[in-house]
C-alpha cells in the first residue's frame, strides 16, 4: 500500500496521487485542502459540469486514462451509491487504500461484505462531521474540517496501514480522528445529526402556511432552529433511509416526550393553567433540555464553560461589525463565541459576544467609553 508513506518534511502525511470520486461540497473541500499542500489530486464525477466547477475552484484536475494509479481513493458519494463505487475502486486499484465519507456506515459495510472477492483490508469507512447548508463545489472550503471530528469506522479485516492512511488524511485536513464501529457511528449520528435536521425541517414546515403577520415577529429563536432546514431534500432522504433503524429509535423517544408534553398542555387547556401536573410536566421537559445542553462539549471539545454575554447594538452600515471586533481586540478580550441578530425593520443589529466572566465588566466599560451602545442585563 502506498498511501501510508512517511510524512513529508512539511509534516503533511498524505501522499498522492489522491483520487476524489464525487465533487460536491465534501469531495471538493478535501481536494482544495490537499492541493493547497501540493498533494496531486485527481477528480471524477458523473456530472461533467460538477467536475468542471470543482476543477475551476482549484480542487484538483479531472482524472485521465493514463494517470499514475492513486495511492488513496476518497469516495465522496451519497450513501445509496457509495458501496458500489468503493467496490469498483478496490477492484480497479489493487494497491490503493479506499475510504468513503458518507454519513452512514453500517449499510455500506453490509453491502461491501456481500462481495466475496473484495479485499476489505484496504477499506476504511469514515465520516467527517462537517458540512453546511450550501452544497456543491461552489461552497467548498479548504478549512471545512478544521477542528471537527472525523469518524474512522474500520472493520475487523482493516489493515493497520489502511487505517493509518485515512487517519493521516483526517489529521492533515485539521480534523480530530475518532474510532468507532459502524453501528456505534450510525447510532450516534442519528442523535446528534439526523434528529436535529428533522426537528429543524419539522419546525420550518409549520411556517409554510403561517400568516405574514406572524412571520414578521420572527426573532433569532426561529432562525436558529430552522437554519439547517435549507438542506438538500434528496440527499437527506438518502441519508435517512440508509440509517432508518437508529433514526427511528430516536424519533420514537422524541414522540414519547411530545406525548407527555401534550398531556400537560391538555390539562392546562381543559382545567386551567394551574391544573395538577401541568406546570411540572412542562418545566420538567425544559429542565431536561437544560441538562442536555450542558452535556454538549465546549470549545475545542473540552468541558463546556459558562460565558458572560455582552450584547452590543451595531449600526447596519459597512465596516461597523469589523470595527467592533477590532476594538474588542484592542481592549484585549478574546471572543469565545458570537451570534448576530437583526431585528425586523430596524437598522441596527444585536451582536452578542460571549466572553469569560472576568472579562465582561471591563469590556462593557471600555465599549461604553468608545460610545458603543451596550445592552447590560
Amino acid at each position: 500500500m502506498t498511501a501510508a508513506r512517511p510524512a513529508t518534511t512539511g509534516g503533511f502525511a498524505t501522499q498522492g496521487p489522491v483520487l476524489v470520486i464525487g465533487t460536491g461540497l465534501i469531495g471538493a473541500s478535501i481536494g482544495l485542502a490537499l492541493t493547497a499542500e501540493d498533494v496531486p489530486v485527481r477528480l471524477r464525477d458523473s456530472s461533467p459540469s460538477a467536475l468542471a466547477l470543482a476543477r475551476d475552484v482549484g480542487a484538483g484536475v479531472p482524472e485521465q486514462p493514463d494517470d499514475e494509479p492513486p495511492a488513496l481513493v476518497v469516495v465522496a458519494a451519497p450513501p445509496d451509491v457509495a458501496a458500489g463505487i468503493v467496490g469498483a475502486a478496490l477492484h480497479t486499484y489493487p494497491d490503493a487504500v479506499v475510504t468513503d465519507v458518507a454519513s452512514v456506515k453500517s449499510s455500506i459495510r453490509a453491502e461491501l461484505e456481500g462481495f466475496a472477492t473484495l479485499d476489505l483490508s484496504r477499506y476504511v469507512g469514515s465520516h467527517p462531521m462537517a458540512g453546511r447548508e450550501r452544497r456543491g463545489a461552489a461552497a467548498a472550503d479548504s478549512d471545512l474540517f478544521a477542528g471537527r471530528p472525523w469518524v474512522l469506522a474500520a472493520g475487523p479485516e482493516t489493515s493497520p496501514e489502511a487505517l493509518r492512511a485515512v487517519r493521516g488524511l483526517a489529521v492533515d485536513l485539521g480534523a480530530s480522528p475518532v474510532e468507532m464501529s459502524a453501528a456505534e457511528h450510525d447510532q450516534a449520528v442519528a442523535l446528534v445529526s439526523h434528529l436535529p435536521q428533522l426537528m429543524s425541517s419539522l419546525v420550518a414546515a409549520r411556517l409554510v402556511g403561517a400568516p405574514e403577520e406572524a412571520l414578521g415577529l420572527a426573532g433569532q429563536g426561529v432562525r436558529d432552529v430552522t437554519r439547517i432546514a435549507a438542506s438538500d431534500p434528496q440527499l437527506w432522504a438518502t441519508i435517512l433511509v440508509g440509517n432508518a433503524g437508529p433514526t427511528r429509535t430516536v424519533l420514537r423517544a422524541v414522540r414519547d416526550d411530545l406525548d407527555a408534553l401534550l398531556r400537560s398542555l391538555d390539562r392546562a387547556a381543559d382545567d386551567g393553567p394551574l391544573a395538577l401536573g401541568a406546570m411540572a410536566g412542562i418545566a420538567g421537559l425544559v429542565s431536561a433540555g437544560n441538562d442536555g445542553v450542558g452535556r454538549i462539549p465546549g470549545k475545542h471539545g473540552g468541558a463546556r464553560r459558562h460565558y458572560f454575554e455582552v450584547t452590543v447594538l451595531v449600526p447596519d452600515r459597512p465596516g461597523e461589525l469589523g470595527r467592533l471586533f477590532s476594538e474588542v481586540g484592542e481592549i484585549g478580550v478574546n471572543i469565545e463565541d458570537f451570534k448576530m441578530e437583526h431585528s425586523p425593520r430596524q437598522r441596527v443589529g444585536m451582536a452578542t459576544l460571549s466572553v469569560l466572566p472576568a472579562a465582561a465588566e471591563p469590556l462593557v466599560a471600555e465599549l461604553q467609553e468608545r460610545e458603543w451602545r451596550v445592552v447590560v442585563e
